[in-house]
Order: structure tokens, then C-alpha cells, then sequence
């Protein structure tokens, strides 16, 4: 595995929940916006891939309309897009994943749709994997780990962190994310959604960090991956407000 000769930068966010309705009106209408956003700053920070981890739609019923100014948003980035399915967007047979505007975007890939588990960047000597919700019932997101075959290995995960059940056979929350689950991994970033503000999170052997949403957190997380420096993680801030009057 020869290391890249440059440092490689991604650009992490989640829980977009692109639709007509909520996330719409909170942008004037336009429920495109967090998402443009989301791009727009990725190529200002010359990111190399983007990593959406979950919920990047609020659900599969949203107008072809919608879904087709999603599509060309994407195509547009002229950038590596990975999105991981979550609990509101899961890869069920009739996900909007597996329609033609967003089956036509060649700059997209989806986990368990285009990719079953993994996408690789050779030139990068990357490898993004993650299993994504496949229904809409409760599943465990590190139920199983992926040995490493590249210099560079990204774990991403949509689900609930709780460093350990509590053991006293109550009620948990769902799709839940653990320590172990994390330190199990060996990756050199975890890339986590469904929390709607950012955190690190971990016992940190392994670097794991939610995003936030954009509308709630209000910044992305850039990561770099460098032979000299190692894995730094920022937050580079959105200007929604700005995109949607663009």
C-alpha cells in the first residue's frame, strides 16, 4: 500500500433531511439549501470526497421535482459524493437512490445501493465503508468490522452513541454505537450521523465524531489525512442564510 503522495482532505456532514416540507421551510422553500451548502463549502476547502452519513433525505415520498434539483445539486459539486443510508433514508427496494434522476448522478455513491459495503479511491489509497440501513427497523452499525486493504480506512456509521448499555434491561435507544464498537473498527476516522449537533465521541483509540446537521450545528467537519501530521479534525462553518439567497 504505497502512502499518498499528498494530504488527502474529506469533507463529513449528515442528517440533511432534504425534503418539501420541514427542512424547506426553513429555507424559504427550498429544501435543497443545506445541501448546496454542505458542497459549496467542501470545494472551497478542496475537499477530495465528501461523506454524507445518514438521513441525507427526510424519507423515500418527496416530489421527482425535488429529487431531481437534489441530483443535479450533486452533480453540480464536481466532487466525489459517498452517502451512507440511515433510519429516514434506508436502502429499501423502492428508494429514491434507485430512481433515475439519482441513479444518473456519476459522481455519487451509495452505500448498500452502488456499493454494497465499501467504495475505494485508489488514487487516494482511501476506503470509505459502512453498513447502511437496509429497513426501518433496529440493526447494530458496527455489527461487524472491515479488515483494512488501503493506507487510508473511514468507518461510517448512522446511529445512537451510548459508551455502554446500562444493563438493566430497560428500554435503549435504537441503532446503538459503542466504545468497543468504535475502537473495534482500527479506522483512522469514524464518520457518525444521527445526532443533530456535533461531538466527539469514543473512549479515543479511534478518532469518531458526529457532524451535527447544518441547520442545527451550523458547520461541517473537515478532515485531513497527512503521513506528516496524521488525522486532524475542524469545523468550517455554513452560511446557509447565504447559499439560499444565491
Amino acid at each position: 500500500m504505497p502512502p499518498p503522495i499528498r494530504d488527502i482532505v474529506l469533507v463529513h456532514s449528515s442528517d440533511l433531511h432534504v425534503d418539501h416540507d420541514y427542512t424547506a421551510r426553513l429555507h424559504g422553500g427550498d429544501g435543497t439549501a443545506g445541501l448546496a451548502c454542505v458542497l459549496n463549502v467542501a470545494r472551497s476547502a478542496a475537499a477530495d470526497v465528501v461523506i454524507l452519513a445518514g438521513d441525507t433525505f427526510d424519507h423515500h415520498r418527496l416530489p421527482q421535482a425535488l429529487i431531481a434539483r437534489a441530483a443535479a445539486v450533486i452533480a453540480g459539486a464536481g466532487l466525489p459524493v459517498v452517502i451512507l443510508p440511515g433510519n429516514h433514508d434506508p436502502a429499501v427496494s423502492d428508494a429514491i437512490y434507485r430512481g433515475a434522476s439519482l441513479g444518473a448522478v456519476s459522481n455519487l455513491h451509495v452505500i448498500g445501493i452502488t456499493h454494497d459495503e465499501a467504495v475505494l479511491f485508489p488514487e487516494l489509497s482511501l476506503e470509505i465503508w459502512g453498513r447502511a440501513h437496509r429497513d426501518y427497523d433496529n440493526m447494530r452499525p458496527f455489527e461487524r468490522t472491515r479488515p483494512r486493504s488501503t493506507r487510508w480506512q473511514i468507518a461510517v456509521a448512522h446511529g445512537h452513541y451510548q459508551p455502554m448499555s446500562n444493563g438493566d434491561g430497560g428500554p435503549q435507544p435504537s441503532w446503538l454505537i459503542g466504545d468497543s464498537d468504535i475502537a473495534a473498527t482500527g479506522a483512522d476516522y469514524v464518520a457518525l450521523g444521527h445526532w443533530n449537533r456535533a461531538a466527539r465521541v469514543g473512549n479515543g483509540s479511534v478518532p469518531a465524531y458526529y457532524s451535527g446537521s447544518p441547520e442545527f450545528a451550523g458547520t461541517i467537519n473537515v478532515v485531513r489525512l497527512s503521513e506528516a501530521t496524521g488525522v486532524t479534525v475542524t469545523r468550517a462553518p455554513l452560511d446557509i442564510a447565504r447559499e439560499q439567497s444565491e
